[in-house]
């Protein structure tokens, strides 16, 4: 299974295992993805969750090759990125959090990040957008030149210059970030549930109106590159490993 969960308490560890792959999302992990979201928002026993990766890599996002599966009914795309959650998840990074995974990331309510991790949006360089919320969440998590220029860049930024930006939590030795994730799980449970949805709910009122017109925005950029020529190229780019060749149309 490339989708894993444990409970711990009133905790769910879910754990995304596709080492080989660098947890690149498919159909399979958007499956697994949805289905582990489901069970924490479903149970009342569970009160928050904890998404973590593998020591390399959290998620090095789409698998390009055999593309990540439809989007859940109630998850949205990974089964994640669209889904209106009652129960709070914390992210837990080691290594790479690149393109979907680092909205994966976006998606979470707090995130906890070993030193070395690292945090990217390749999507230019293939010829794409980011397209599961980063255009609009990347510049709510950090100031908008920074996230601006991973969008248009693709360059990476370090898990101690986001900590220092505000999008980390808690900054952590390499290894430790699930751990710590875990015990900061572990103080959001000690507060009220009740309080702790409602106020989860709260959060999501303040921004949905900014949130559709993020993903609007997002479909329209996406609908452009679709039907352009450097998509087709960045893709074939990557799967053949050599440098694109761009049309610029």
């Amino acid at each position: 299974m490339t989708v894993t969960t444990q409970r711990h308490g009133r905790i769910l560890l879910v754990r995304m295992d596709r080492p080989a792959k660098r947890n690149a999302l498919d159909a399979t992990m958007t499956a697994g993805l949805d289905a582990a979201l489901n069970e924490l928002d479903d149970d009342p026993d569970l009160w928050a969750g904890v998404l973590a990766g593998t020591p390399v890599a959290f998620s090095a996002g789409t698998d390009l090759a055999a593309g990540a599966g439809a989007p859940t009914e109630r998850g949205g795309p990974y089964g994640v990125v669209r889904r209106e959650r009652r129960t709070p998840l914390i992210a837990a990074v080691e290594g790479l959090a690149y393109g979907g995974g680092f909205e994966l990331v976006l998606a979470c309510d707090l995130v906890v990040a070993a030193r070395a991790a690292r945090f990217a949006l390749p999507e230019t360089a293939r010829g794409l957008i980011a397209n599961c919320g980063a255009l609009f969440r990347a510049p709510r998590a950090l100031p908008r030149n920074i996230a601006t220029e991973m969008l248009l860049t693709g360059l990476p930024l370090g898990a101690e210059r986001a900590w220092s930006l505000g999008l980390v939590n808690r900054l952590v030795e390499e290894g430790e970030a699930e751990a710590a994730a875990m015990e900061l799980a572990e103080f959001v449970c000690a507060n009220a549930p009740v309080a702790q949805s409602a106020s989860l709910r709260a959060v999501a009122e303040v921004d949905a109106d900014a949130d559709e017109r993020g993903w609007a925005a997002t479909a329209a950029a996406h609908a452009v590159i679709s039907a352009s020529a450097d998509a087709a190229e960045g893709v074939a780019a990557f799967r053949e490993k050599r440098a694109p060749r761009w049309a610029g149309n």
